[in-house]
């Protein structure tokens, strides 16, 4: 109770954060997946929609999907699934949860840190920007993003960690807890590389653990070389996740070469991006999901590293007044350097993806800017007379300003549509949002709207790939065939590695009846996606068509090794192999078939023609007993159960009457206009010794073979014919 006591202002303040939060936030509950990444994380990962699960969790693990290496990321989103499914409004409720938890931590985490009275309020402050500043909601309101959110909550719990530890620095169990703390992090994002040297900065202020080096005789209880020695198992843990992520990227081409962007191109736009995030914190306008690089204006010397060279400047003069003010305000400099350190990452120097810069990347660099404000305004204001009440009432208007923006740009998010409008509000010119508003309102039908879009994009910037392979996809829809070969032919070179573009390109093949070509597009998918079994099908069923049989079951046999539940697969490959004459091995394909769906009546129907071609007419009735079983109008599968019954050499075989009535209805269902259907009901009739129905039942069956040309058989129903004048029943020698 006296706990209660003591901290009732910070229960109330975080209540307090929590309130704010969610009511500027809480209409992403009811916004929807974005077709940007949404797909790439849930709606469109099988493994993560399945839910929480040890084949699930084994790939979060050890994949390297999406371009980086966050298993708890993936965890965090197959536990939405599992509670959630595709409810979008779930997903966004654990993000904007999660974000509240941040707010409060950090609240916390600063508190138990700088630990005098007055700084509840400075604490509470920075946390209210980090609450309801309009820069992050693309981290809270993204679904995408939830390994921003996840990874910062690993963040704060490490920093409330190391303050617990600080206070007693010998601790080795506390020690221990900030490693898995920053471990769990490192699991979620690699934004978390740059906190063990935040950590040191967090030495020196609020923890005043530097003074103890250079304190009075009997104060050094610490030394430099104790606080940097203590930080190298984190840095360790931080340089092993820089690594793999790196790797991870590379292998899935993410990070851009110098060729793409030089690295004078990199400098200059870290140096303007490290300004214009100020300028965003300060005035949150003309926000953007997407920032895209101006590649026009770096071609020009005199215009970009003009304004590169005026954001250096600022930069190098800001840093020069923090250390300046470093012992008087050290909270500037551990400010500062938060701001510029743990921006690094992210800030284009590595350059990942095809954007100059992102609102999410600010979402724990901006604590620092955001401390500098809340200290120095208390000491820039405090002192003054009027400021117990010039300060509540400045930051009341800065927190229901920044809220009541952040509240429309949450909107803004509410689903692609509103997403990339708005991106085009801001910028007419940015590509990517004209290339995704195409694919949005293209899906909704409108083909000439999303083409414009397309072919803006294009203009933009020639080498967007995604815009050529949309544009082709659309003119094929419109029948445009040879426009919409161009356009995938030139997405194909622009993006070799494309899945979806070679698909493209063989179902434009297809149509256009080049069935090579066809094949060849679709082999050189199947080549980039080796487990894509739905391409493999529809290769290996084109494959089929051209008579490729061999080519069609190598296809198959590897869809049955990615999916061995596939019951189509088996099936298909039972058809083939059956086609090739290849008769054990249909008939095992067929058996694998039956054990997934013991009811596939096609499949017993398959089998009864086997058994008949191998002359085991035991077995090949069991199977036609069975494929009528479950359909009754398997026309073919009728007709050659009832021959053997009327036909067969074994005596225990033939019932002359039950395949009366099966030839019978079989007859009446085809409306007496199947020539082996009358053949047969006169094989029948023979067997149950109506030797007059057989007559005019088989001389009814020839007439209708000559007249449909089928010669063959109307010379063979004239010779069994003969045997029924002859008051004779047919028997097959087969």
């Amino acid at each position: 109770m006296q706990w209660f006591v003591d901290h009732y202002r910070e229960l109330m303040v975080s209540g307090l954060l929590a309130l704010v939060t969610l009511g500027v936030f809480y209409a992403v509950a009811w916004h929807d997946f974005v077709d940007f990444d949404d797909d790439v994380y849930v709606i469109a990962n099988e493994t993560v929609l399945r839910g929480i699960t040890a084949e699930g969790t084994l790939w979060a693990f050890q994949t390297g999907h999406a371009g980086n290496w966050h298993p708890l990321t993936w965890l965090s989103h197959m536990l939405d699934s599992q509670l959630y499914g595709r409810n979008a409004g779930g997903h966004h409720v654990t993000s904007l949860v999660l974000h509240v938890v941040n707010n409060i931590l950090l609240f916390v985490a600063l508190r138990a840190m700088t630990g005098d009275e007055p700084s509840i309020w400075k604490c509470a402050f920075v946390a209210a920007l980090f609450a309801v500043h309009p820069v992050h909601v693309e981290s809270v309101a993204w679904v995408a993003e939830r390994k921003d959110v996840l990874s910062t909550t690993f963040w704060m719990l490490t920093m409330l960690a190391y303050a617990s530890y600080a206070r007693r620095p010998y601790s080795w169990g506390r020690y221990v807890v900030v490693l898995l703390m920053l471990a769990l992090g490192l699991m979620s994002k690699p934004m978390l590389v740059t906190l063990p040297l935040v950590l040191l900065l967090l030495d020196y202020w609020p923890l005043r653990r530097w003074q103890w080096v250079a304190g009075a005789k009997g104060a050094g209880r610490i030394t430099a070389k104790r606080l940097v020695i203590e930080k190298v198992p984190l840095l360790a843990l931080a340089i092993a996740s820089s690594v793999k992520t790196f790797t991870v990227q590379r292998a899935g081409e993410a990070v851009a070469t110098l060729d793409q962007f030089p690295l004078r191109v990199r400098l200059a736009n870290a140096a303007i991006s490290y300004v214009a995030y100020l300028g965003k914190t300060i005035w949150p306008a003309n926000l953007s999901f997407f920032y895209p690089y101006s590649e026009s204006a770096w071609k020009t010397p005199a215009g970009r590293y003009a304004e590169a060279a005026a954001a250096g400047a600022l930069l190098l003069a800001v840093t020069v007044a923090c250390v300046m003010l470093a012992r008087r305000r050290p909270y500037a400099i551990v400010g500062w350097l938060w701001y510029l350190g743990t921006l690094v990452p992210v800030i284009g120097l590595v350059q990942v993806g095809s954007q100059a810069m992102a609102d999410r990347y600010t979402y724990v660099p901006l604590i620092g800017i955001f401390i500098i404000a809340s200290w120095g305004a208390t000491d820039l204001v405090g002192a003054a007379r009027a400021g117990k009440v010039i300060l509540p009432v400045a930051a009341a208007t800065v927190i229901c300003a920044c809220a009541a923006r952040t509240w429309f740009q949450v909107h803004h998010w509410a689903d692609s549509r509103s997403l990339f409008s708005h991106a085009l509000d801001v910028d007419p010119d940015n590509y990517l949002a004209h290339s995704s508003l195409g694919r949005i309102v293209g899906r909704a039908g409108n083909l000439d709207e999303a083409i414009k879009h397309y072919r803006r994009a294009i203009e933009i910037k020639p080498i967007h790939s995604t815009a050529q392979h949309n544009l082709g996809a659309a003119l094929m829809r419109q029948g445009k065939l040879d426009e919409a070969q161009q356009c995938l032919l030139i997405a194909a070179q622009l993006n070799p590695r494309r899945v979806e573009t070679y698909i493209g390109l063989g179902q434009l093949y297809t149509r256009q009846g080049k069935l090579d070509e066809a094949i060849a597009a679709y082999e050189k998918a199947a080549e980039l996606a080796p487990r894509k079994w739905d391409l493999r099908f529809g290769l290996a069923n084109l494959l089929v068509k051209v008579g490729r049989l061999d080519e069609a079951a190598r296809h198959f046999a590897a869809i049955v090794e990615i999916k061995p539940q596939m019951v189509r697969a088996h099936r298909a490959m039972a058809v083939v192999r059956a086609a090739q004459g290849r008769t054990d091995e249909a008939i095992a394909a067929c058996r694998r078939a039956l054990a997934i769906d013991p009811r596939d009546a096609r499949m017993h129907g398959l089998l009864g023609e086997l058994h008949v071609s191998l002359r085991r007419h035991v077995e090949a009735v069991r199977h036609y007993r069975e494929a009528l079983r479950w359909n009754a109008d398997a026309v073919e599968v009728a007709n050659n159960l009832a021959w053997i019954l009327a036909t067969s050499r074994d005596d225990r075989l033939r019932n002359g009457r039950e395949a009366v009535e099966i030839a019978e209805r079989l007859c009446q269902a085809t409306g007496h206009q199947m020539p082996a259907a009358l053949d047969t009901l006169a094989a029948a009739y023979a067997e149950s010794h109506r030797f007059a129905d057989a007559v005019r039942t088989a001389s009814q069956g020839a007439d209708l073979a000559s007249a449909q040309h089928q010669f063959a058989l109307a010379d063979e129903i004239r010779g069994r014919l003969k045997q029924y004048e002859a008051q004779q029943p047919y028997r097959d020698t087969h």
